[in-house]
């Protein structure tokens, strides 16, 4: 009976950690400010006792619904704070700029130097010359500004006028066309249907993905392919 109440109080942490985590919205499944990280492993934490414990649920289910209501809260009060947000979410710091190096920031953010050169080589930048500033961003990432001779090339540097890229929709998902995919594209189902007939696909089934964008003239197709791969490269 014990392990009956577990699994059902289990599936119950599930549905209530998906809702809760809906309602604290998509930041909590993004880069975390260190708030945010606190109250997601707390309420991790309690998940798991609810899902455990033997005894009465409602007291983890009541904590970790506090816990979600005072981090929705925080999300709204450090929306219209900048002194808040900076409280609870910390700020930007210079660690880098035109050849200097900044100890103190690199001191309160407790990162000597090694670590901070190789968050610039995963930044792609393997020599602080080529970087004119860097800095440590709220949720724990380095943003490098290179320098001029090491920035890359652009159109408007070369003076093109090009035309401006746009998302590619994905009209076609596992073989079923995608209605407000399509119509955000402005195409429609005849338009697909050319598509395929031109590109000698003659069933729809065939078709794991196909995207375009409101200026495509062509549909990208990409089949389903039953063959097995060989996948030793990797290994």
């Amino acid at each position: 009976m014990d392990l009956v109440y577990v699994a059902i109080t289990s599936f119950g942490s599930l549905v209530v950690l998906f809702i809760l985590t809906k309602i604290m919205g998509d930041r909590e499944m993004s880069e975390l400010s260190m708030f945010d990280y606190i109250v997601s492993i707390t309420i991790g934490s309690i998940a798991a006792e609810m899902a455990t414990s033997l005894e009465k649920f409602e007291k983890p289910l009541v904590a970790m619904i506090v816990y979600a209501l005072v981090s929705v809260l925080i999300a709204q009060v450090t929306c219209k704070s900048v002194k808040l947000r900076r409280f609870f979410e910390g700020k930007t710091l210079l660690f880098y700029k035109d050849g200097q190096i900044y100890e103190k920031n690199l001191k309160k953010a407790k990162i000597d130097v090694d670590e901070f050169l190789s968050m610039c080589r995963v930044s792609g930048y393997f020599d602080l010359e080529e970087i004119y500033a860097a800095f440590l961003e709220s949720n724990g990432k380095l943003s490098v500004i290179p320098t001029v001779k090491n920035r890359p090339l652009t159109v408007s540097d070369m003076n093109i006028n090009a035309t401006q890229n746009y998302p590619m929709a994905n009209v076609i998902l596992d073989g079923q066309i995608m209605p407000k995919n399509l119509k955000a594209t402005g195409k429609n189902n005849q338009w697909i249907e050319k598509q395929l007939q031109s590109q000698g696909v003659k069933d729809i089934k065939d078709v794991i993905l196909a995207t375009c964008d409101s200026t495509s003239t062509t549909l990208n197709i990409y089949l389903k392919n039953p063959t097995k791969v060989d996948n030793d490269i990797f290994i």
